[in-house]
């Protein structure tokens, strides 16, 4: 039984259905019972556990062969590191208790780093648990989600400015289609995971930049979007007024600290980069209404 918690993810979808697709056992966790029929329709088995809940994620893994694990996101906790890190510390320990033979982790690029990257903290911490299981473990680390610019697109489109928290607007970044991320997870699940921890790293077919992801915007609604940094000082009062609270507000400022200064990318020299097929262009089509698209306008 391969066990995927955070099914119904973009990245945990990705994976249930690959692995349904290739007809094995999946039991898909979820936290809301009304999110469970998807899953039935294609053959899941089907658990509700909330990731602070150790009794219900024991009883959610037993008997898993696989477990995908994927880092909780509180985005409006008011002390969020040290809630992310209790809440990782409750899943090791229930997969302690239920002991699956393979943990593949949905990790992120910048993850080794143990100081100074902010929200990425988060997963230093939760490789460094992980790393006290007996399982195997495959880490897989993401880079920047393509799917994260639906947070500014709608302002984009309204103003014709795309503001971006990556400086310069030419510095290029690894970014991937969260949907990638899960299609390479289901496949490191189906394959032999090994004894020694095995680090993956996942990114798109090519890296871009925020002037990119302004130029293939302005293609896809057919009229000129225009890239623009956020200055420092205002991000935390931009993020916060978008429903984060401050904690995990600084979180994010601080991993753009560490972005802009080049420190978030693959490890140099471990584990291999495998790159996922979806070109930014598509994930920013899915981001945009279709009456709002060239094709569709008069």
């Amino acid at each position: 039984m391969l066990v995927i918690m955070g099914a119904t993810g973009k990245i945990g979808r990705a994976t249930v259905g690959a692995l349904r697709r290739n007809s094995l056992p999946v039991r898909a966790v979820v936290r809301n019972p009304s999110t469970a029929d998807e899953f039935r329709a294609i053959g899941c088995d089907i658990a509700v556990a909330d990731f602070s809940d150790m009794p219900a994620l024991i009883e959610a893994t037993k008997g898993a062969s696989a477990v995908q694990v994927i880092c909780p996101t509180l985005v409006r906790a008011e002390n969020a590191l040290s809630h992310m890190k209790a809440t990782i510390d409750t899943i090791v320990e229930a997969l302690a208790q239920s002991q699956p033979a393979h943990v593949l982790a949905i990790s992120d690029y910048g993850a080794q780093l143990p100081t100074g990257t902010g929200i990425t903290l988060t997963f230093h911490h939760l490789e460094a648990q992980l790393r006290t299981l007996p399982a195997s473990l495959t880490l897989l680390r993401s880079a920047e989600h393509m799917q994260n610019w639906g947070r500014s697109t709608g302002r984009a489109l309204q103003t014709g400015v795309l503001g971006t928290l990556h400086h310069p607007l030419s510095k290029s970044f690894p970014t991937v289609s969260a949907g990638d991320v899960g299609l390479i997870a289901a496949d490191l699940l189906m394959a032999d995971a090994g004894k020694a921890p095995r680090i993956v790293h996942a990114e798109g077919p090519r890296r871009c930049s925020a002037s990119d992801v302004a130029q293939a915007l302005s293609a896809i609604v057919g009229r000129e979007i225009v890239a623009r940094e956020m200055p420092r000082q205002d991000w935390v009062a931009i993020l916060t007024a978008g429903g984060m609270s401050t904690s995990y507000a600084q979180l994010v400022a601080d991993l753009f600290d560490a972005h802009n200064a080049g420190r978030i990318d693959a490890e140099q020299g471990v584990g291999e980069i495998r790159k996922g097929k979806t070109e930014l262009s598509a994930a920013l089509s899915a981001l945009v209404p279709p009456l709002q698209q060239a094709s569709g306008s008069a």
